[in-house]
């Protein structure tokens, strides 16, 4: 390896445009005398001279063979910087590319945030948590529009927004029916930046606590979509994407919590019981769309099982004696989410218990007539398809419109008009509901109850609080015995 200047150079000659030179010497590479990057490359553009250093004589030889297939090609040089004219132009168009990249990410649109927020959320979540998200922010973004723009229908515009944040529908042609929406609303959400705006925020939180037709939404709906919206935020201020999260300085109204179960919504025992018998006579009774119901609402009702929580049972999960207690023990839910929001496809997904790890079981005693009632139902009907105690005339899954469809026919039947028209049993939940009371009413004391319907005490506690009835003059009672014993009682 040799340090004389000229052994090995080659040189050009001819026109460039200005700043490029065809003029260029290349010199072997040598070796200088530094601990770090000791091998040197010198070459000659237009009379100037440049120099780079390298940590290995591989990496210099490397960079020398690039400099000299350039020259071969009849490359032009750039005076200033020594390089040759086609990486001069490949580090222009980077630059331009990474610049134009910032500008895009300065003036970050709305939509295409939530596309990629979507994204980042869906791995690991529920399908309910899903569609819960898709929902929550396809209401803000009807206070994300781009001001002056003639938008689609606001109905329109969310069916195609949850279509769209779906990541499996990323560059797939939207249905015919949402096309031009799909189209508008690429370009028609306004930056994100704008959120700056407290006008804007509050236009945003204006939608979250309204429904389409203006009404106002409630109370419960509300809370979940602005919670939705809210860790989207946290999750912009996280990504660099906002200063702040917007609601931090908003005084939007905040909704008191309506989890409380209304005693009004709750059938008594009788009332129970004339709504499971109803339950048998909706449909014809060789179809047994009905029938196959009435174990179905049973469970719930003795058992304060979730909806859900019944469609996942199976054959294997209960216990069934010919007299006495039995128990089921549940494992899994079957909550309906729709197809784009499983992993599977499947309009049902398929998850642990609620709040629960995704192995825990929770048993659960039920009573001898619960148990003669499911003895009953699969000596008629048999169990459905992967062993389930439940399923439609196919074997499949119970869907969540069949029962509510059943339900409220049922109630026709076995409710006075007075009562049809009322809060009265109005969600097939209510079977679950009553349950609870009961068991509250009966003394079974509250961990106990928590524990068979699988919450925590102090949501019992909270949800329950006024549908326990003739305990107030047991705690009189227990007051004034006290009172007696501590000689605190009236001259």
């Amino acid at each position: 390896m040799s340090t004389t200047p000229r052994e090995g150079m080659g040189s050009a000659h001819g026109s460039a445009r200005p700043g490029f030179s065809l003029n260029v010497r290349l010199w072997n590479v040598g070796k200088i005398d530094r601990k770090t990057r000791p091998y040197r490359l010198r070459w000659i553009v237009g009379g100037r001279v440049h120099t780079a250093t390298f940590a290995t004589v591989g990496l210099a030889d490397s960079r020398r063979s690039e400099l000299w297939q350039a020259m071969r090609r009849g490359e032009a040089f750039e005076i200033e910087t020594g390089l040759p004219e086609s990486e001069v132009r490949a580090a222009a168009e980077k630059a331009a590319r990474e610049a134009a990249e910032a500008e895009a990410a300065a003036v970050l649109d709305w939509f295409a945030f939530c596309r990629a927020y979507v994204a980042r959320r869906w791995r690991g979540s529920a399908a309910k948590t899903r569609e819960g998200i898709a929902d929550g922010l396809a209401t803000a973004t009807l206070g994300m529009l781009r001001p002056g723009e003639q938008a689609p229908d606001a109905e329109t515009l969310r069916l195609t927004f949850r279509w769209a944040v779906v990541p499996a529908h990323q560059g797939a042609e939207p249905p015919e029916e949402l096309s031009e929406a799909y189209r508008w609303l690429l370009t028609g959400t306004r930056p994100l930046a704008d959120l700056a705006d407290t006008a804007v925020v509050e236009d945003v939180l204006h939608h979250l606590a309204h429904r389409l037709d203006g009404k106002p939404a409630a109370g419960d709906t509300h809370k979940r979509r602005r919670r939705a919206v809210n860790t989207a935020f946290e999750y912009a201020v996280l990504a660099g994407e906002l200063p702040e999260n917007p609601f931090s300085r908003s005084r939007g109204k905040r909704v008191a919590s309506t989890d409380v179960v209304d005693p009004r919504t709750l059938p008594n025992p009788v009332q129970a019981r004339q709504l499971l018998v109803a339950v048998s006579y909706v449909g014809s009774w060789h179809r047994g769309r009905g029938r196959r119901l009435a174990a179905f609402f049973a469970v719930m009702y003795y058992a304060a099982a979730r909806p859900a929580e019944v469609v996942g049972l199976r054959l294997s999960d209960c216990y069934l004696p010919e007299e006495g207690w039995g128990t089921l023990t549940f494992h899994e839910t079957r909550p309906v989410a729709g197809k784009q929001w499983t992993d599977s496809g499947e309009r049902h997904d398929r998850r642990g218990l609620k709040a629960r790890e995704a192995t825990a079981d929770r048993p659960v005693p039920i009573p001898p007539v619960l148990v003669a009632i499911l003895r009953e139902h699969l000596a008629t009907f048999g169990t459905a398809k992967e062993g389930r105690v439940f399923g439609n005339e196919r074997g499949d899954l119970v869907g969540s419109s069949t029962y509510w469809r059943v339900w409220a026919e049922a109630r026709e039947i076995a409710l006075p008009p007075l009562q049809l028209h009322s809060l009265l049993a109005k969600r097939p939940y209510e079977a679950r509901g009553a349950c609870i009371t009961r068991w509250l009413n009966a003394g079974v004391p509250v961990a106990e109850v928590a524990r068979r319907v699988g919450n925590s005490p102090e949501v019992i506690h909270r949800r329950y609080q006024g549908c326990i009835d003739g305990h107030e003059q047991k705690a009189n009672d227990k007051i004034a015995r006290a009172m007696e014993e501590d000689g605190d009682t009236a001259a």
